[in-house]
């Protein structure tokens, strides 16, 4: 009973706080927004192959990578179902990462649930505790796969208690871009973009115009998540929420400070702008000049970079002045399996999930998407060494992910109400940003995450 009021509890909390903060993949998890996504889910014959026989396993695989994420995912699965004539593996468009979580709930634990099922990682804490998948460690102990050549500060986020509960699949991180032309018309080295807070600071200074703000950062809690985390302090108790439910946010302490009174005291020197919580705004706002530095999504480097009529430079987040940097948290979304299906069918998915990670398609969907390379090996791919000599910018953050000193802070957070949690952030940064103090909208922040995760605790208990 105590695992299906938790389980409730869930449900309720990400149906009503997701749906609040909006629809978007890259809204809820930091990755990139898939666009002219196609509603039908059918992908056709063409796209994916067709099964071998009638004897083949048939695998459901639910998704929500629209537009050029779909069809290169496609491309991936065609190349998997021609590669051998056992298992025969079927993607379904499902919609946002919100809309594809309520549908797989609706069946989760039935007949009709998915084999596979990609997921946001602030839903990683809900998947396992759901009750409806099968660890994916069960079967990388059951086959003897040989994790250590995946990328390690990428496993560590779906890992809990040294056991992995998910393939990771879509991963990124933030990255600081810049627009080298404005470093050079401001009297600033290109080649030698700010690191710390002080640094960006000045650097804002000396780059703001009538007609432009130096720096400038989402309205999303993503960020203000990696800017604590690079400074080597967890979100919330509990170790990060990965030695038990976690009962108090600790991201109003001393480094969640530093982050807000930096932000505040550039936007009252008129040095920061803000465009707002949607990221097409502030890419748009970087792309006019109106803007010289911002923190985007590792994923979306290509395009920016393609968007952009000046030099685009790409460098690390910067970090409080008097710590060394501890790195980033991954973002994005795995797969899960399901664990109502047969063991047949777990061993054909498992299949898939392997193939996904060797170096030839992992440079494949790199160079397509942005997205890193769960298997490091792919980076010494032809076709990703080709990618990475005509955008250099492009290994910024490969760098920045291998640097990052593992620890929970780094690991990321896992709580539950992780979508109110962010909402409150934003909310609160919005009102700083009107002329309330930095502490006391961080410490709301915390208050109200602390009650969500009080109500969450107290039913789950």
């Amino acid at each position: 009973m105590k695992s299906t009021w938790k389980w409730m509890l869930s449900l309720v909390v990400l149906a009503l706080l997701l749906a609040a903060c909006g629809g978007s993949v890259e809204e809820s998890s930091g990755g990139t927004q898939p666009n002219d996504v196609n509603a039908d889910n059918e992908p056709t014959e063409e796209e994916i192959g067709e099964p071998a026989s009638d004897d083949v396993v048939e695998i459901e695989f639910w998704h929500g990578m629209g537009g050029g994420l779909g069809e290169t995912l496609n491309e991936l699965v065609k190349e998997y179902n021609e590669s051998q004539d056992q298992v025969f593996i079927k993607p379904e468009y499902q919609g946002s990462y919100e809309e594809l979580l309520t549908k797989f709930r609706s069946v989760g634990g039935t007949s009709d649930a998915p084999a596979l099922v990609q997921v946001f990682e602030v839903g990683t804490k809900y998947m396992i505790e759901s009750g409806y998948i099968t660890s994916v460690q069960e079967w990388i102990d059951k086959e003897g796969y040989d994790v250590s050549q995946l990328e390690e500060n990428i496993l560590s986020y779906y890992s809990v208690d040294g056991d992995l509960y998910s393939m990771p699949f879509n991963s990124s991180t933030p990255a600081l871009f810049y627009n080298k032309d404005a470093f050079i018309e401001a009297g600033l080295d290109p080649e030698n973009p700010p690191q710390t807070f002080s640094e960006i600071q000045e650097a804002a200074a000396a780059l703001t115009t009538d007609d432009r703000y130096g720096f400038s950062i989402l309205g999303h809690g993503w960020f203000f998540e990696q800017l604590i985390a690079t400074q080597g302090a967890d979100y919330v108790d509990m170790d990060n929420g990965r030695a038990g439910n976690a009962t108090e946010a600790l991201f109003n302490g001393e480094e969640g400070q530093k982050v807000f009174n930096w932000i505040n005291d550039m936007n009252e020197e008129g040095s920061f702008g803000y465009f707002g919580t949607n990221w097409d705004d502030i890419r748009a706002s970087f792309q006019a000049s109106q803007v010289a530095m911002y923190l985007d999504s590792s994923a979306g480097t290509k395009d920016v970079i393609n968007n952009a009529d000046f030099e685009v430079g790409v460098s690390y987040i910067p970090h409080a002045d008097d710590i060394e940097r501890n790195g980033v948290i991954i973002g994005g979304g795995s797969i899960w399996m399901a664990n109502g299906i047969e063991e047949e069918e777990q061993a054909a998915a498992f299949d898939f999930l392997k193939h996904l990670q060797t170096p030839e398609v992992q440079a494949e969907w790199h160079v397509n998407t942005g997205y890193f390379a769960i298997n490091p090996e792919a980076y010494n791919q032809p076709i990703v060494e080709e990618e990475h000599s005509e955008f250099p910018q492009l290994r910024v953050p490969i760098e920045q992910l291998q640097e990052t000193i593992p620890s929970t802070a780094t690991q990321g957070a896992l709580i539950s109400v992780f979508p109110e949690s962010r909402q409150q952030m934003v909310t609160n940064f919005e009102s700083m940003l009107q002329g309330t103090s930095p502490e006391d909208v961080l410490n709301q922040a915390a208050e109200g995450t602390n009650r969500a995760i009080e109500v969450y605790n107290r039913t789950a208990n």
